[in-house]
């Protein structure tokens, strides 16, 4: 069961969460969210939208629906909600790879100063920080794939356990790349992949020209301390 893979593992990969005809009308209605600062585009298309829960009202109800809270609550709780959603493309026109690296920043309503939270940063008008570990370690990351995501592609690579080790340093990271043997996460199209925030994980740049379409969902099973409050964008 997956649920015993993220937990040992950190992560998972899942079959069949959305139908080809759901699949089908995300791809139309993210084509349609209409420009601001929270989109980004190269050619004709997007490969970054931010905020995605407030201006996407279609991708929030999809994160509340049965079939994704019946992977989450198991998870992260019967109290789980969704705090942010992110959505990513790689296309030809805008490829990337990404370092190795844990998600450590957490999106919220204002600016509080508050032990063991820190580097305050703004990110498409959103007020966004650094909680402490345990913060994160009751999050998941749902990684909804409306393409097949494979080495090719410049699918997520991981290195299991690693959510085990807390937030490490740039010397930690490096060491663990050394001792550790990566896993990409091939997904097809409909699937799913399901990480903890604290897992290390990259991607490379994808050679097969074609769209790696990713709708990032995170949930969490808690309330943030001191009057902070997520922001769920």
């Amino acid at each position: 069961m997956y649920t015993e893979e993220i937990e040992s593992n950190g992560f998972a990969v899942i079959r069949n969460v959305l139908d080809p005809r759901v699949v089908a009308e995300l791809v139309d209605q993210l084509a349609r969210i209409p420009r601001s600062n929270a989109t980004k585009q190269r050619g004709d298309s997007y490969f970054g939208i931010r905020n995605l829960l407030s201006i996407a009202p279609f991708v929030h109800d999809l994160s509340c629906s049965p079939g994704i809270q019946s992977i989450v609550e198991p998870l992260v709780g019967t109290n789980a909600q969704i705090v942010r959603g992110i959505f990513f493309d790689k296309t030809p026109e805008a490829n990337w790879k990404v370092t190795w690296h844990q998600d450590l920043t957490i999106a919220v309503q204002n600016k509080r100063e508050i032990a063991g939270f820190k580097c305050w940063t703004q990110k498409a008008g959103i007020t966004h920080v650094q909680p402490p570990a345990s913060v994160l370690e009751k999050m998941l990351a749902l990684r909804l794939h409306l393409d097949d995501a494979n080495k090719t592609t410049g699918a997520l690579k991981v290195i299991p356990g690693s959510h085990k080790y807390g937030r490490l340093s740039a010397t930690d990271i490096d060491r663990v790349r050394r001792e550790k043997q990566p896993v990409v996460c091939s997904v097809e199209s409909g699937g799913a992949s399901a990480m903890r925030p604290l897992l290390l994980h990259s991607s490379s740049l994808s050679s097969a020209g074609l769209h790696r379409r990713v709708i990032h969902l995170e949930f969490s099973g808690g309330h943030l301390p001191g009057g902070l409050e997520w922001h769920r964008s």
